[in-house]
């Protein structure tokens, strides 16, 4: 085991880390690798105490008298229970936050003692509870600063190392009862294969290997596809092949979420059928939503409704204001000054501008276009996302709208050879700590 250890590279001669230690067979066997291969310098241990079992005090003594004959360090972390919410995931997050913790401190990754053992029983429940091919790829032997060092070796090894070594360890009667799901993989399901095919976990270990050097191809697939970008074209992605095409959802989900986003390939369908016009919007797995707009499917994380349009502020002539978080800037120039956009004429306008958000009904005569247009139509000519619209600076004289940021400027207020002197409008984003504008009561 140790030779294999140091083959795999997970563990590290000089390279710091972190092992998890619950004082169990697998992690007490962890700690003793850790000290071997990296160097007891380079190793410190944290132990959760949640206080949820009778044996908690006992199972933190003895994590305490491991470390002090290994001469490691150790962190204890006594989580305060939450009130609701599944418990083992409760104390997952607590035991993986406290660890990063930790970890970021010293400059170091984390070990955890998962082995193959469990790496069978979470691909057996993930497949149950989770249909899909990620389902059956497991545990990853490193997962960011996170490494899995035993994950080639059976719970029934890590007993014979301790067993050989002359460590002791403790045993969690939590892991026998029947409340928790996982549980039952391990007392019944497992038991069941094994009578059905004595290779049955070996065949599973073997699968998942299988399908994890798979996905190394189907990733590269995806790549290709996508291109480095995190959105696709409806169109093109309708043409893609169906399993593709779900694996291109999956990706670009799980990028916009930060993590996983399960159960994002399972819409699919829904999401591809999303239209073309305008903006549309479809919430799919936790916080993270499908946005289709124009055309173009992208996702983003949160479920938040359309930007709250800012309230209207003056604008005097020089000048400059705070419009949400942008700066709206009104600078004078002449006549001769190359012309470009937000340019107008200082002759035809007020002396003071108001800058506000568009209404509904709100219509201008845009410059070239002829006539009169409605904003609402204009935004959409510009494929302007709906939710964006109502940060929009609308720039007004006298109730007549003059200029619409990155939109349009009217006809009305154009630069003509009679002009004598322009204003150049601006919009750009308000810099940290700037002074605020006093909106109109």
């Amino acid at each position: 085991m140790l030779a294999r250890v140091r083959e795999e590279g997970l563990l590290v001669p000089g390279r710091r880390v972190v092992v998890l230690l619950s004082g169990g067979r697998d992690s007490t066997c962890l700690l003793d690798l850790a000290v071997r291969v990296s160097g007891r310098e380079a190793v410190s241990a944290l132990h959760v105490n949640y206080g949820l079992r009778d044996a908690a005090e006992a199972d933190e003594r003895h994590c305490r008298e491991l470390c002090a004959r290994a001469r490691v360090s150790l962190a204890v972390h006594r989580p305060r229970r939450a009130r609701t919410g599944n418990l083992q995931a409760w104390a997952r997050e607590e035991r993986y936050r406290a660890a990063g913790r930790i970890a970021k401190e010293r400059g170091a990754e984390v070990a955890a003692g998962h082995t193959a053992t469990d790496q069978v029983e979470t691909i057996l429940y993930r497949l149950a509870s989770a249909p899909s091919r990620r389902a059956l790829l497991g545990m990853r032997a490193r997962d960011g600063v996170l490494v899995r060092p035993l994950l080639s070796f059976t719970r029934d090894e890590t007993a014979a190392y301790c067993a050989e070594r002359g460590l002791s360890w403790r045993e969690d009667e939590s892991n026998d009862w029947d409340m928790y799901a996982r549980n039952r993989v391990r007392s019944s399901l497992v038991p069941a294969l094994e009578r059905i095919h004595p290779g049955a976990q070996d065949n599973v270990l073997a699968l998942a290997q299988a399908l994890r050097d798979e996905a190394a191809l189907l990733d590269a697939l995806v790549e290709e596809v996508l291109g480095g970008r995190r959105s696709i074209e409806l169109r093109r992605l309708r043409e893609l092949p169906v399993g593709l095409r779900r694996l291109v959802v999956q990706r670009l989900a799980d990028e916009a979420a930060g993590g996983l986003a399960p159960g994002a390939a399972r819409r699919t369908d829904e999401i591809a059928a999303l239209g073309e016009q305008g903006t549309t919007m479809l919430d799919i797995a936790g916080d993270v939503r499908a946005v289709a707009e124009y055309g173009v499917l992208r996702f983003e994380r949160g479920r938040a409704g359309p930007a709250v349009a800012p309230a209207p502020v003056r604008l005097t002539i020089p000048g400059a204001v705070t419009f949400g978080g942008c700066e709206v800037r009104c600078e004078l120039g002449s006549a001769d000054d190359e012309p470009g956009p937000g340019m107008l004429d200082r002759g035809a306008l007020a002396t003071e501008l108001l800058v506000r958000s568009w209404r509904p009904g709100d219509r201008m005569a845009p410059l070239g276009l002829g006539g009169t247009k409605s904003l609402q139509d204009l935004f959409t000519a510009r494929r302007m996302p709906r939710r964006d619209r109502a940060v929009v600076a609308v720039v007004e004289s006298e109730g007549e709208i003059a200029w619409v940021a990155g939109v349009a400027t009217s006809e009305r207020f154009k630069v003509t050879d009679a002009t004598v002197q322009t204003v150049r409008l601006s919009v750009r984003k308000a810099k940290p700590g700037g002074r605020p504008s006093v909106p109109l009561k």
